[in-house]
C-alpha cells in the first residue's frame, strides 16, 4: 500500500471511530451558550492556531455566536509572551476579556496540554482559571487528550491509529468536526454561500 492509500484508509477507520455522542453534546453546550447570549473563545497553539482563527469566522458567520481567538491578536500574543511567560498567555487574555461563566471555552489541540510534560502549559492555565469561573470546556483533542479531555464537559478524542501520524490526523479532523458543528442544524443560523446557490 503506497503512503496516500494508506493515510486515507487512517482517515476512514477514525471517521469510523468517532464519538458521535461527544460531538452531539458539544453542540448543545454551544447552542446552550448561544442562547444565554454568552460567548465562544477558541485557543490553539501552532497548527490548531490556525483552525482556530478559520472556526472562529464559520461560528460567527454560520452560527451567530460571538466568537474570538486569542491568537488572532499576534501583537498582543507577543508582548504577553516576552513581559508575562508563554504560559499564562491565554489565562489574562481571558482574564482580560472578562470570562463569565456563561461563555464556553473551546480547545483545539493535539495533546490537550500536559504541565508536567512542559506541552501546552497556556492551555492548563487558561483552563484551570476557567473552572475557578465556571466556564464550561469543550474540546477536539487527539492522543489522551492531556489535561483538556480531564475538565471538559464534552471532549472528541480523535483516536490514534497510527503512531506516526498523530498530529496531521489530529489537526485535520478538528476541521471535520468543527465544520460537522458548524452544519448542526441546532447551530446552523445561516445559510453558506454555495449551498444558498442552488
Amino acid at each position: 500500500m503506497n503512503h496516500a492509500a494508506q493515510y486515507l484508509a487512517e482517515a476512514s477507520r477514525i471517521i469510523e471511530m468517532l464519538d458521535t455522542a461527544a460531538i452531539e453534546r458539544m453542540a448543545a453546550l454551544i447552542e446552550q451558550t448561544r442562547e444565554r447570549q454568552g460567548r465562544l473563545f477558541i485557543l490553539g497553539v501552532g497548527g490548531s492556531a490556525a483552525n482556530a482563527s478559520h472556526a472562529v469566522n464559520d461560528f460567527r458567520k454560520i452560527v451567530a455566536i460571538e466568537a474570538y481567538a486569542p491568537t488572532d491578536n499576534v501583537s498582543e500574543l507577543t508582548a504577553r509572551t516576552n513581559d508575562e511567560g508563554w504560559s499564562t498567555i491565554f489565562a489574562e487574555w481571558l482574564r482580560t476579556s472578562h470570562l463569565r461563566a456563561d461563555d464556553l471555552i473551546f480547545v483545539l489541540s493535539v495533546g490537550g496540554g500536559n504541565l508536567e510534560k512542559n506541552i501546552s502549559p497556556n492551555l492548563v492555565v487558561a483552563l484551570q482559571y476557567a473552572k475557578q469561573v465556571g466556564t464550561p470546556v469543550i474540546g477536539i483533542v487527539g492522543k489522551d487528550g492531556g489535561y483538556t479531555a480531564q475538565v471538559a464537559s464534552a471532549c472528541v478524542i480523535v483516536p490514534t491509529v497510527n503512531q506516526a501520524h498523530i498530529t496531521p490526523h489530529a489537526e485535520a479532523f478538528q476541521a471535520v468536526v468543527w465544520h460537522l458543528l458548524v452544519s448542526h442544524p441546532r447551530l446552523k443560523a445561516r445559510e453558506t454561500k454555495w449551498e444558498s446557490t442552488r
